[in-house]
């Protein structure tokens, strides 16, 4: 048999275990693992590593942020980011404008993703509505259609759901098999601290960060797994910042609840002493929840070695530094307040986690790739398509130079805002070609191809099946 493409040499990593063989690909799917395979293309991939293409499951790309506010990335230069940070699938969030139905959001955000990615994409709804139409037709027709997770939030003005609209939506969830996400921050207590900190002039970028402290979270954290026992649903947690929110997890799930958990990139490598540097610096690490104390990164270590954290996302949310419609907004140097919230990372999650994980030996390679890939695709309803080197499976892979060490440099990266927060961060371990459906999307740091992207409908989340 003659494959279209053959890849051979390489540590052929998947979730469930390493081995070395080659990778035999036709029409776009893993066809045979084996050795000696013969293929009208061959990559010589020795001494480097077979990964499952990354999926990033928590990134927001072209969506509304406020009057006069753009988000710095559209689908053509955010999944090109995506590409060269070696992901092959991102799932960004759908928000519906003002006046727009869920099922209108969806239709204008395919349009503006058609034809543009360099990775396949699918969408999460964002629920911020709790109307008839939205629970009763918009939301049942969609999670029909494959969208099968969505996303609601206990913070931000226009966003936030009270408790019973949370559970309004937690019940859609339970009634037609789709996965609720939630951001879990209190967002009375958040105003609250802020009104005290602007009266007492603490206004500067820092103040982001007292102004969303660990209770915060862990309080929104215990209610939203409190809200999701009531309903009878898996939950997901997202953007994990520190142990005590992280603990409310591991509680439910010794009481037998079904709650996974996400974590990031900046709540192991950056703090919240970053919000505090000097000028107006500080603003490009606004983000929420904030980054804490070095000492929580030890906490959140934990939990990944340790398996309370299913996914590592990078929360990608992208705004221009150097932009009066992006973080120097208007009023943003004169309050926190203003400043757009969220930090650029779908093109350094993989290699940071990979540098500081498994470089450093706190992760196996399989571990990284469940954290990485194959517990998105099995949450999220993509597995067995996605998130694993296995036959039958598209032919996503990432072939990754371990040895490889450089630094982050805003100049070698491809999204569309002006800056990174790792600027200077030294990395050893990088992906160096990423493979979507059998081709090649970037090689040696570069994209390489065409849009060639597909829209991804996805089954309900395997807890559900």
């Amino acid at each position: 048999m003659t494959h279209d493409l053959v890849i051979t040499g390489a540590k052929v990593v998947t979730a469930s275990g390493t081995t070395m063989c080659d990778i035999g690909i036709t029409e776009g799917k893993i066809a045979t693992l084996g050795t000696g395979l013969e293929g009208a293309e061959i990559i010589d991939a020795a001494g480097l590593i077979a990964l499952p293409g990354g999926i990033d499951s928590h990134v927001h790309i072209s969506q509304p942020s406020g009057p006069g506010i753009e988000m710095a990335d559209d689908f053509s230069s955010g999944t090109r980011a995506a590409a060269c940070g070696g992901n092959t699938t991102i799932l960004p969030f759908c928000l519906p404008e003002e006046g727009m139905t869920l099922r209108e959001a969806v239709a204008d955000y395919r349009v503006k993703a058609e034809g543009n990615c360099l990775t396949d994409v699918s969408f999460h709804l964002i629920v911020k509505e709790t109307d008839p139409v939205t629970l009763g037709q918009d939301l049942p027709a969609l999670i029909a259609d494959g969208y099968t997770s969505f996303k609601v939030f206990m913070t931000y003005e226009g966003l936030a759901l009270s408790d019973r609209q949370i559970l309004e939506v937690m019940s859609v969830a339970k009634a037609q098999g789709a996965m609720v996400m939630v951001h879990a921050e209190n967002e009375d207590a958040i105003d609250f601290l802020r009104d005290q900190a602007e009266r007492s002039g603490e206004t500067g970028p820092y103040h982001h960060a007292t102004t969303r402290p660990v209770p915060v979270e862990r309080e929104a954290t215990h209610r939203a797994i409190s809200l999701a026992e009531i309903a009878g649903v898996p939950l997901t947690i997202v953007h994990v910042s520190n142990g005590e929110a992280m603990e409310e997890i591991q509680r439910a799930r010794q009481r037998g609840l079904t709650v996974f958990a996400e974590t990031c990139p900046q709540y192991i490598t950056l703090t919240a002493d970053d919000l505090d540097r000097d000028g107006f610096e500080g603003a490009k690490y606004v983000c929420s929840p904030p980054p804490r104390t070095s000492d929580e990164w030890g906490n959140i270590w934990r939990g990944i070695e340790q398996g309370t954290f299913d996914l590592f996302s990078s929360d990608h949310c992208p705004f221009r530094f150097v932009d009066t419609a992006g973080k120097d907004a208007p009023g943003a140097r004169n309050s926190f307040r203003n400043i757009p919230n969220g930090i650029p990372g779908v093109e350094t999650r993989l290699p940071i986690l990979f540098s500081e994980g498994v470089v450093k030996g706190r992760l196996s390679l399989e571990r990284f790739a469940a954290l990485t890939a194959t517990n998105h695709a099995r949450l999220y309803g993509l597995y067995p398509r996605k998130g694993a080197i296995m036959v039958g499976a598209d032919a996503d892979i990432a072939l990754w130079d371990p040895g490889l060490t450089k630094p982050i440099r805003q100049s070698d990266l491809h999204h569309g805002t002006d800056y990174t927060p790792w600027e200077g961060f030294e990395v050893t371990g990088w992906p160096v070609r990423t493979i979507l459906r059998g081709v090649t999307t970037m090689l040696d740091g570069a994209p390489v191809a065409d849009p060639i992207g597909h829209h991804l409908s996805r089954d309900a989340p395997d807890v559900l099946r």
